[in-house]
């Protein structure tokens, strides 16, 4: 009887003090919160909070980046990247449920931060905060991946492996053909091969990386299994009459990412009494690897369509095997939308492309976004397609698809023993250091460093990827102040020179008898590498619609001239008398990445340009050129420096970047840098160009100086018709959305763009 009197006194007493009563603290997840306000995205909007089965709002007291960090983790997103003060996305209604929040960054519930109680407020709806999260959700809330698809049982079938039983298939790297096994618990078992299937072998198969499978000599490994039953030293034959040996049966129906998501039965229903897999033997798979993953001159098993195998590809992804899906329609690469996207649709793409099945379907354009069509939505294979066209779907443009909604996969690939290759040593983190590589030298397997002469970020992407470490950030020449491993100094590879497209550094061309003119020791090479990259791409549509004419008085040049924005010819007239005829254009280039695009060298090598009155920090960030069709330089096109900065961001993102008062350089994620048409140097000078139709080209970020996750984009190019009086550009594009290869080289890119084709 003492608690009702005890509550109210307690009540009585706080409502003396003038604060509403404490809320009890809540576990994640019980406090809701949700981002609305007027056209906005789902990674931002007015932050409204769930109490007592009433929406209310936060009041913008004392609110900053740390609070919206944790409503933003709370919601599901990595991280905050700014809040909105002032009722920025519209004024609420209801209650005030917070005010004065304080956090310290770290919680993981808005619920666990300070603040003056539930409902006790001095503000008005004019003050409610909003936040803008980073676009890139938490893992495991916007990515189906197998090990959270799997139940309790599910969880405790680990891995599964092929173990070579022929000497030939002990031989092949990777493993394609051998008994399966499979981890459960912590322990390998065997699987019984009674009532086992193809669909079965499919599903093994997929989980190892390979597209699909193949029929095995069960007669030829019967007899050998049968030969070490009758043998009464054979330590398999005790083995096998444990029922602790036998994975009992299983039954898939070949559309399942792992053997988990299959009907496995891992001892026999009446337990141990019974033995398990009576009569039968181990299970023999064998498994056809895609054409990545096959030795130079072996022929595939069954005959593919070069046609279909070019319709799908997987862009900026930091491994082979993963990034953002585009495929090829009306002759025109796009997008998929996540709307609908999951494991047996991502499944399909993965065995197209001559992958596994999928590990993980990632949504919210987690592995960057692309600027041109959507093609499809709401995809819903079955599984057993053999190409993503043949599976249901619909228009991207049907349901409202955005780019942030740039569906991406992961996919199961074949284990190469690369990663055991290849180490790095004396860095300050485990993602950077000396590169080492294991080769063979007179017939030994040896340990060394890679000579640095013609080391670049080709090099270094490869090496990144072979370690499992994403993009390479820096390729290194210099590596003195790292001290490698011991043994390890000598260089044992030299001369390497990679497309970018290789899997590891040993598959890259090199020298047969290792020559390095620095020697060894402080030349060795290096990398530092990083799981996130930007990528810059020209938003091509805009060249089109801005491109025109001006002849203008060398009066007003002398500026552009110093800079060297004119060609040559310049150089002979009678300044300041007469002009230059000039195709101008703005140029707004997108940093789509999912890291910020920052200049390779630090302040005290940026360069003042007296003309434009500000640094530049990437001295050849652009080439601008015009070229005949087929693709000889008629203008003589310059090399464009750069003042990067966020000229424009998307609503309610706050510039990082700007150039004025020797401020950071550089280019948000999601946000742009624009260079309008009236700026100096933003042309071509084509005085001397006679009329005619040519090809409009610009390359950015030519060189390859800053890292980022797809060199692909980085080159736009435009039909151009100059009449001598008029201009037109028209079919303006980047340089991969009409190219019908799904896989360019970065050798090739280059290639083409110094047009050497």
């Amino acid at each position: 009887m003492w608690s009702l009197p005890a509550s109210f006194l307690l009540l009585l007493l706080l409502l003396l003090l003038g604060q509403a009563p404490p809320s009890r603290p809540q576990s994640l997840g019980t406090m809701k919160l949700r981002l609305v306000g007027p056209g906005s995205k789902p990674e931002e909007g007015r932050l409204e909070v769930l109490h007592q089965g009433q929406w209310g709002t936060v009041c913008d007291d004392d609110f900053a980046l740390q609070e919206a960090t944790v409503a933003c983790r709370q919601l599901g997103f990595e991280a905050a990247l700014t809040w909105a003060h002032s009722a920025k996305y519209g004024p609420g209604e209801g209650p005030i449920w917070l005010d004065n929040v304080r956090c310290a960054g770290t919680e993981s519930s808005l619920d666990q931060c300070g603040s003056n109680g539930w409902g006790v407020s001095d503000c008005s709806h004019s003050e409610d905060v909003g936040v803008v999260c980073q676009p890139q959700r938490q893992r495991g809330y916007l990515s189906e991946r197998v090990s959270n698809a799997l139940g309790p049982q599910g969880r405790r079938l680990e891995e599964v492996r092929l173990k070579p039983i022929l000497a030939s298939a002990k031989r092949r790297s990777p493993v394609t053909e051998g008994a399966v096994e499979v981890k459960y618990e912590g322990h390998w078992r065997q699987v019984c091969d009674q009532g086992w299937t193809r669909n079965n072998s499919r599903v093994v198969c997929g989980m190892l990386g390979f597209p699909s499978e193949a029929p095995v000599d069960s007669h030829y490994y019967r007899k050998v299994w049968n030969s070490k039953m009758e043998d009464p030293k054979s330590r398999l034959k005790s083995l096998t009459k444990k029922n602790s040996f036998w994975i009992h049966r299983v039954n898939c129906l070949g559309t399942e990412p792992h053997m988990a998501n299959c009907q496995v039965q891992v001892a026999p229903a009446q337990g141990k009494l019974r033995p398990a897999c009576p009569g039968g033997m181990h299970t023999v798979v064998s498994c056809v690897a895609g054409p990545r993953f096959r030795p130079p001159k072996a022929k595939p098993g069954h005959k593919e369509s070069r046609a279909e195998e070019m319709k799908v590809r997987l862009r900026s992804g930091a491994q082979v095997g993963e990034g953002r899906v585009e495929v090829l329609m009306n002759r025109q690469w796009g997008t998929v939308c996540d709307h609908g996207w999951n494991l047996i649709s991502a499944s399909v793409v993965c065995r197209q492309l001559g992958f596994g099945s999928a590990r993980e379907a990632l949504f919210g354009a987690q592995l960057g976004q692309a600027l041109g069509p959507i093609h499809l939505s709401e995809v819903r294979c079955r599984g057993y397609e053999q190409t993503l066209s043949e599976c249901p779907s619909l228009e991207g443009s049907q349901n409202g698809c955005q780019h942030e909604n740039d569906a991406a996969v992961r996919c199961n690939i074949p284990n190469m023993g690369f990663q055991n290759q290849v180490r790095l040593a004396g860095g300050r983190s485990p993602e950077e250091g000396v590169v080492e590589v294991q080769v063979e030298v007179n017939g030994v397997q040896r340990w060394g460093a890679v000579c640095s002469d013609h080391w670049g970020l080709n090099e270094a992407m490869v090496a990144c990827r072979q370690l499992g470490l994403g993009f390479a950030n820096h390729a290194i020449k210099d590596t003195w102040y790292w001290q490698g491993t011991p043994g390890a100094g000598e260089v044992v590879m030299s001369g390497v020179r990679c497309s970018g497209t290789e899997m590891a550094l040993q598959q890259c061309q090199r020298h047969g008898p290792v020559h390095c003119s620095h020697g060894t020791g402080r030349f060795s090479a290096g990398v530092s590498c990083t799981d996130s990259a930007p990528d810059l791409v020209m938003n091509a549509q805009l060249v089109q619609e801005t491109a025109y004419l001006e002849d203008r008085p060398l009066s007003q040049l002398y500026c552009a001239h110093e800079e060297n924005c004119l060609s040559q010819s310049a150089d002979h007239m009678n300044w300041p008398y007469g002009h230059r005829r000039l195709l101008r254009f703005s140029s707004q280039i997108h940093n789509l990445g999912r890291a910020d695009f920052r200049p390779k060298t630090g302040r005290h090598s940026w360069i003042w340009h007296q003309c434009h009155r500000h640094y530049h920090s990437i001295e050849v960030f652009t080439h601008y050129d015009l070229l005949t069709l087929n693709g000889s330089k008629v203008a003589e096109g310059h090399k464009a420096s750069f003042c990067l900065e966020d000229t424009n961001c998307p609503t309610g993102m706050q510039r990082r970047y700007a150039c004025a008062n020797f401020g950071e350089q550089g280019v948000t994620v999601g946000c742009w840098d624009t260079y309008r048409h009236d700026i100096d140097c933003q042309w071509v000078d084509i005085t001397d160009v006679s009329p005619g139709d040519y090809i409009f080209q610009v390359v950015v970020n030519p060189k390859y100086e800053v890292a980022e996750s797809d060199f692909s984009n980085n080159m736009m190019r435009c039909r151009c018709k100059y009449d001598g009086q008029r201009v037109w550009l028209h079919n303006c594009h980047t340089g991969d959305s009409y190219r019908a290869n799904s896989e360019l080289s970065l050798e090739q890119e280059q290639r083409l763009r110094n047009n050497l084709i």
